[in-house]
């Protein structure tokens, strides 16, 4: 079975996409991934990858398609405005997509699309080609209500290509744990391609402090340097080993002596040593600590940020903060707050039950 794997050319939205890719592959199908930008960093998991991108510019878009919905530009900036930015944006963008995607599957003819919901060309091409296509979520969101968005502000692309609406996907991969966020679809442990880089020794054991990995978002905007500021400005006054993952140049410029500073790293690896994790509200890093059953915090920001943090907070595993309410208060409850640990925990084992990708290749060849 030919799979053709389609995904917006963003890294946060490549990189979950690739165990289930991996795992077909290694069950003897042919893989091809379509993707840009950073995405195409995937091919270092050993995938064949195609750029249906090239140039790609994430901001050029925004700055095309905001300034004519500056109502809903400022409710995407506060991390207000639902589906309805994000709707913007990737219709937009898929919009460019639609026609370099379905030459690709015209040429390769897979039986089998899987795409994203923010890459419904990936639909638009299984449509064209007549062959199921598989929806794979990536995010906290109902990835129903993700491609409803996209779709509404698709542009020609529909009628480019003879369709008058989107037709239902033959299946869904919900990876969400239930507790957390419902989506519809077939359950799947959530897992992720981590990219390159190596992990320290040191980064393996705990340390003799509780350890606070910080990391911060793969995709910024203007003045959006996440939550690495205000940790290290906290930082002087909380028992912990704080270590900065890939930090900002102004960040890591100067230091107090409790925090540490690394380059890219396998981050599901460094986890289990590690007694909790600071992140930018992304999708991926929220679920990545939640799967490790660790305390996170998560800042409320622009996008699906605010979505993402309080989503954690209101299932009790994580605090959910603006950057510039992180104290070292904050930073001493996240290490010592048994509650944020035992709900980190109950939901680790939730999403230890789903099954793993490898579980769902039979099901997905049997609706070829």
């Amino acid at each position: 079975m030919r799979v053709l794997v389609v995904s917006a050319p963003l890294v946060g939205h490549v990189f979950p996409l690739v165990p289930l890719a991996v795992a077909l592959r290694d069950a003897g199908h042919d893989v091809l991934l379509a993707t840009g930008g950073g995405g195409l960093a995937a091919a270092g998991a050993g995938l064949p990858v195609h750029d249906i991108a090239p140039g790609f510019d994430f901001g050029r878009i925004a700055l095309r398609v905001f300034p004519r919905h500056p109502l809903i530009a400022r409710a995407e900036l506060a991390g207000t405005a639902g589906t309805r930015g994000a709707g913007l944006l990737f219709g937009a963008l898929n919009d460019q997509l639609t026609d370099p995607v379905v030459a690709l599957a015209t040429r390769w003819r897979p039986g089998l699309v899987l795409h994203e919901p923010f890459a419904v060309a990936g639909a638009v091409a299984a449509a064209r080609l007549d062959v199921p296509a598989v929806r794979q979520e990536n995010a906290l969101f109902d990835g129903r209500d993700l491609v409803r968005a996209t779709v509404a502000r698709l542009g020609g692309a529909l009628r480019r290509h003879g369709l008058s609406e989107l037709p239902p996907p033959a299946a869904a991969l919900a990876v969400a744990p239930p507790s957390v966020a419902a989506q519809g679809g077939w359950p799947m442990r959530y897992t992720s391609y981590v990219g390159g880089g190596e992990l320290p020794a040191w980064l393996r054991e705990p340390g003799d402090r509780p350890r606070i990995l910080v990391t911060r978002s793969t995709l910024t905007g203007p003045g959006d340097r996440g939550p690495m500021p205000a940790v290290v400005a906290a930082a002087d006054d909380v028992d912990a080993e704080i270590v900065l993952v890939r930090p900002d140049e102004r960040s890591a410029r100067s230091l107090p002596a409790n925090v540490r500073v690394v380059d890219w790293i396998p981050l599901d690896e460094a986890l289990p040593a590690s007694a909790a994790l600071i992140h930018h509200g992304g999708a991926g890093s929220a679920l990545g600590a939640l799967a490790a059953g660790l305390p996170q915090l998560a800042t409320v920001g622009p996008g699906d940020r605010r979505h993402n943090a309080e989503l954690v907070a209101r299932r009790g595993a994580g605090l959910a903060l603006r950057p510039r309410d992180i104290t070292a208060q904050a930073l001493t409850q996240l290490l010592t707050d048994d509650s944020l640990r035992a709900a980190a925990g109950q939901v680790s084992r939730e999403i230890a039950a789903m099954p793993p990708p490898a579980d769902l290749v039979a099901r997905l060849a049997a609706l070829v």
